[in-house]
């Protein structure tokens, strides 16, 4: 009893700490663009520890490192694609959307098409890869308080779940954009801090010998060394290769179409800014993931027997809190005991922290784009409009609570994947055209981001994820419906292999048959303002 009440204070003062950084927040906010984008007052080295709070979410600290335990070299490539699309944001996005947008993604998208059709699909977009991305992480918020606060069953975590999106309705309504950076960079330094506490006393169990631990976590995972080679997840079949492909396009292409991502360039003051603050994400995250292959492997190493029957029965997600359990002295320790709570405390504080952007860049969008632009047609009073996003966020929050109860059996790093492949699919193809295709028209950015978002969501409910898996060993439906229910005609889980290219295929067919006169004037003005920033001051100002 006094290891669980150690760990309850010690997880709810970090609640505490971003609690009050939201109030201190709120008395800074007073404006659209206070609460839309922080007054673009963030350096670009604030910005970049926020990134990487934002980023750096529950399916990499928890979804990542419990894919590794589980699957050995084959659940470490999740990183390499996430890792490695921050290039495509960097090259691509960040600056020149910075210097074009104001608020949200519809912004650049809008400013030389039709507002209305262009802002309706592009909000439609952002909500929908938003809750997928919120689902991802209140699932692993259930997984990892139930296990702090030691409960079981499915109401206590029903219960969390509800817990955390009143708190994430919290930090958008009162903190805005400015509680919602601090709270991201406060926990990328606790995550940071956590995590390499935790690797280092890993690494300290094998002296430091990484051979040793790599060599260990084989022989317990019962693979031997295919444990340590590729192919023990995705090389199983063609189709699983091809699976594997997929998952990789969404990841590398999804980061550049992120909502919640994209808005956090409209938080720093310059475009050089915007480069650094990627730059100083991907030094942040490049570590990161380093980090979550001693606590992958070493959790293969170190967790046995029942331990790691939890890990598989949580879809690997409790995999880093009792591997931290482990390294403190086992569990009834008190070292163990301290180390679940700061580990389970900073992966919350991650949820928070994530939740919080992603109904940040939702609800922004449902008031700046679909309430004034489409409802009002750009007449709503600054005031009626933050009084709808603060709305949309309950109601956002709302909705990702209610679908996040049923799929909470499923790994947090699939759930975060399907978002990544929506993004590519419907907002990275509109944002590419948008800049770099003079041509390109409001039926081709309509086209490009439904045709995409339809198609990456309806794979999926035809996919194995929704059906036809069957029963496990011990008879756990591995699918979401009922197993009695088979409509799984599409072969692969991950649908960016086919939904990625019909959405620039769509977006190319749309401009080429619309007869839409082309807006070469709005188009370089568009191109002045992307490469020069020339206006995006006076956008916020105004």
């Amino acid at each position: 009893m006094d290891h669980q009440v150690l760990t309850t204070v010690l997880f709810l003062a970090v609640v505490a700490l971003t609690v009050g950084i939201t109030f201190w927040a709120s008395r800074q906010t007073q404006g659209a663009a206070d609460f839309y984008a922080g007054g673009r007052s963030f350096s670009g080295v604030q910005n970049g520890l926020a990134i990487g709070g934002d980023y750096m979410s529950a399916a990499s600290f928890l979804g990542i490192s419990g894919a590794i335990a589980l699957s050995g070299y084959d659940g470490f490539l999740y990183s390499i694609g996430f890792l490695v699309a921050w290039l495509v944001a960097l090259l691509l996005v960040a600056e020149v959307l910075r210097n074009s947008g104001r608020y949200t993604m519809a912004d650049q998208l809008a400013y030389r098409m039709r507002q209305r059709p262009v802002r309706t699909a592009a909000a439609t977009s952002t909500v929908v890869v938003s809750i997928f991305y919120l689902l991802a992480q209140m699932v692993g918020a259930g997984a990892l308080v139930s296990l702090l606060l030691g409960v079981d069953g499915d109401a206590a975590k029903n219960l969390t779940i509800l817990a955390v999106g009143i708190l994430m309705i919290f930090y958008v309504t009162v903190g805005g954009m400015k509680g919602t950076t601090w709270v991201q960079i406060v926990k990328a330094v606790l995550l940071m801090t956590g995590s390499a506490l935790i690797v280092v006393l890993v690494l300290a169990q094998f002296d430091f010998n990484l051979s040793d631990l790599l060599g260990t976590a084989a022989s317990n995972s019962g693979q031997g060394s295919a444990f340590l080679e590729p192919g023990l997840k995705y090389g199983v079949s063609t189709t699983s290769k091809i699976d594997f492909l997929s998952l990789g396009l969404a990841l590398v292409l999804g980061t550049a179409g992120l909502p919640h991502i994209l808005i956090r360039f409209y938080t720093v003051p310059t475009s050089r800014d915007a480069r650094k603050s990627v730059l100083w994400a991907i030094g942040l995250i490049g570590v990161f993931y380093l980090f979550t292959l001693v606590l992958g492997f070493g959790a293969a190493a170190l967790l046995k027997g029942d331990k790691m029957g939890e890990v598989a029965t949580s879809g690997g997600n409790l995999a880093s809190p009792l591997l931290a359990e482990e390294v403190g002295g086992g569990g009834g320790s008190t070292g163990g005991a301290v180390l679940l709570a700061i580990i389970a405390a900073v992966a919350f504080a991650t949820i928070l922290a994530v939740v919080a952007g992603l109904v940040l860049a939702s609800s922004t969008s449902v008031a700046h784009d679909i309430y004034n632009s489409v409802i009002k047609r750009g007449r709503a009073t600054e005031k009626q409009e933050l009084k709808v996003a603060r709305l949309a966020a309950a109601g956002i929050g709302l909705v990702a609570i209610l679908l996040a109860i049923p799929a909470q059996k499923l790994n947090v790093a699939f759930l975060v994947a399907l978002a990544f492949a929506v993004a590519a699919s419907a907002n990275l193809p509109a944002i590419v055209y948008n800049m770099f295709w003079r041509r390109f028209n409001t039926r081709g950015a309509v086209w490009s981001i439904y045709g995409g978002l339809i198609s990456s969501v309806g794979l999926v409910i035809f996919s194995p994820i929704m059906s036809g898996k069957g029963e496990d060993a011990t008879g756990k439906n591995l699918s979401l419906l009922p197993t009695s229910i088979d409509i799984s005609w599409f072969p692969l889980e991950n649908p960016g292999i086919v939904s990625i290219p019909l959405g620039f295929f769509l977006g190319w067919l749309g401009t080429v048959t619309s007869k839409e006169p082309e807006s070469a004037e709005r188009y370089t003005e568009l191109e002045v303002r992307a490469l020069t920033g020339a206006g995006a001051e006076v956008a916020v100002k105004h």
